[in-house]
Order: structure tokens, then C-alpha cells, then sequence
């Protein structure tokens, strides 16, 4: 296909610094014993951006050590047999306490946010939890949410997550985040249930979220480019064409978007999940290793509150 880019990933230098600044949270991974999860956390603990609380089971967990030559002796290992016991393991450290973010490592991710969400697990703080990705190419930076977690938020989740976003972006240095809320139009039309909640989600967010500035509903080329702006005439909006985020209405939409910046783009898509007592990093066995370290800087920036 010639609209596939073939650019590689490149985690973003400003996030990965800005976590090097910090200090290294406890990342308790979950089933921790397989090639990505040991490769990511030895990248992320050797830059200075974590230190790994690995959960599983333990030959796993040495045995991949041993093959990137990385000496963990220093390093906790909670013994847990299987996907469903180690999720647990690793989500229970972080409500006790024990460490300061969960990382998805070997398992499934229905299985891993079934342990995060587990009320005995302390991880619910009332919030929803929904999944943000900051996606950068060289100084350009889009974020979407919720591309992963929700499949059709309410707005109540979606208030909730365009608080988290704006939070997100606040942490990375952004101090005036432009928020955006995607429909197919900017006029609200009662056959097109987004753009009306569009609005009403607008609204909203202007009366009870500070320092940013909001948009809705807005169609993708109003979000993204100044030329259609120009071209519908759209005048005085803070946020059409120059977008720093989009909430969108559902999982579809939002996963359609987010891989569109990967694949089409050769964006870098750091995820992570707000709303639970520590940041979750949902990564993918997709991921390239850019985007793990983008993700785990996240986490480490959040973390550090």
C-alpha cells in the first residue's frame, strides 16, 4: 500500500527527558517472563525511567534476563504461576502500595484489566479508567483517548477522560492543551448523536475544566488542518486546525485514528491509562520498542504526580 509509511518510530527525546528527571518509579509488570516485556523494562531501567518489580514466574523471568545478558539480582521478583495470578500480583503490589505503576507484560488484556479494575486489588479511585495515547513524529504530538479501553462511552466518560487528557498534557508541559471532540460535522444535527453530545461535551469542559481550551463537535479536517478551516470559513475558534487532542465517541473511531498515525504517519504512540490509583501501560505485543519506552515515560510522569 502505498499510504503505509515506513518510517520507524522514534520515541519522543522531550518525554524520555523529562522522565530521566524525575524519580524512577516502581513498575510492577505483570507476568514479566518473555522477550518484549524483559527487553522494554531493561531499556526503561537502564535510561533511567523505572526501577522493574517483575511478577511470575521466576525460571520465566530469569531465564530472559539471561538472554539480554542483564543481571536483575538487585531487583524483586513476586513468584506468581500464570496469566491470571501474576496479573493479580502485580496489581495488588500497586494498591498496597509496593510500586508505583502496573505494566502489562505476557498476558492477555481482558485477564490484566480484570486485575486492575478487581476491587480487592485498591487500583479504583471512582474515576473511569480510560486509555489516552500521546502520539508523537519529530515535534508534532496528537492525543486521542479512548482508543482501547472504553467501546462506548457515556459522557460521564467522557468528561472523565477529557479531564485526564488535559491533566496528561498539563504533566508533559503543555499548559494550554486545545481540545477537540470528533463528530462527521461541526453543526450539531439530531441524526448524528455525536455531534450533539459534541456540543454538550464542549460546554461542559469550558464551565468545569481550567486552563484549556475546547471545540464541538468538530469533523477530522476541522480538527487537524488550518486549510479547511480557511476553506469552511470557520472563524474564531481556539481549536479548529491547530487540535492537541481529540475525544472521540467511541472505540472505533478512536482505534481507526490511532493506527492511522502509526501506519500512515510512522508515529510513536505512548498509551496509558488514567483514572486507577497509578498509571496502567496497556503496551501491545505491536508495539515497537519506541513506543514501550514512550509509554513507560508516561507512566513515570504521571507517577511522579
Amino acid at each position: 500500500m502505498t499510504f503505509l509509511s515506513n518510517d520507524a518510530a522514534e520515541a519522543p527525546a522531550h518525554i524520555i527527558k523529562l522522565a530521566q528527571a524525575l524519580p524512577s518509579p516502581r513498575v510492577a509488570i505483570a507476568r514479566a517472563g518473555a522477550p518484549l516485556p524483559m527487553l522494554a523494562a531493561k531499556e526503561a531501567t537502564e535510561a533511567n525511567m523505572m526501577v522493574p518489580i517483575f511478577t511470575g514466574e521466576r525460571h520465566m523471568i530469569e531465564d530472559e534476563a539471561a538472554k539480554l545478558d542483564w543481571d536483575i539480582s538487585e531487583f524483586e521478583i513476586i513468584e506468581a504461576d500464570g496469566e491470571v495470578d501474576s496479573g493479580m500480583a502485580a496489581a495488588k503490589a500497586c494498591g498496597e502500595g509496593r510500586a508505583d505503576v502496573l505494566m502489562k507484560g505476557q498476558l492477555h488484556t481482558d485477564a490484566f484489566m480484570r486485575a486492575a479494575v478487581a476491587r480487592d486489588n485498591g487500583l479504583r479511585t471512582g474515576k473511569r479508567f480510560v486509555h489516552i495515547f500521546h502520539i508523537t513524529k519529530g515535534d508534532q504530538a496528537i492525543t486521542i483517548s479512548d482508543a482501547a479501553v472504553n467501546v462506548s462511552p457515556n459522557l460521564d466518560t467522557r468528561k472523565d477522560a477529557t479531564a485526564e487528557v488535559v491533566t496528561l498534557l498539563h504533566k508533559i508541559g503543555n499548559p494550554r492543551p486545545k481540545v477537540a471532540f470528533l463528530s462527521a460535522t461541526e453543526s450539531p444535527i439530531d441524526s448524528v448523536p455525536s455531534s450533539v453530545e459534541g456540543r454538550d461535551l464542549r460546554d461542559w469542559a469550558a464551565d468545569n475544566i481550567a486552563d484549556a481550551d475546547f471545540s464541538g463537535p468538530l469533523a477530522f479536517d476541522l480538527i487537524m488542518s488550518p486549510k479547511a478551516v480557511e476553506a469552511k470559513k470557520i472563524t474564531g475558534d481556539p481549536v479548529a486546525g491547530q487540535a492537541d487532542a481529540i475525544i472521540v465517541p467511541d472505540i472505533v473511531s478512536g482505534n481507526a485514528l490511532f493506527k492511522s498515525f502509526v501506519y500512515l504517519t510512522g508515529g510513536c504512540a505512548g498509551g496509558i491509562v488514567m483514572g486507577a490509583k497509578v498509571p496502567i501501560l496497556l503496551t501491545s505485543r505491536a508495539d515497537p520498542a519506541a513506543a514501550r519506552l514512550s509509554s513507560i515515560a508516561l507512566g513515570a510522569i504521571v507517577a511522579a504526580g
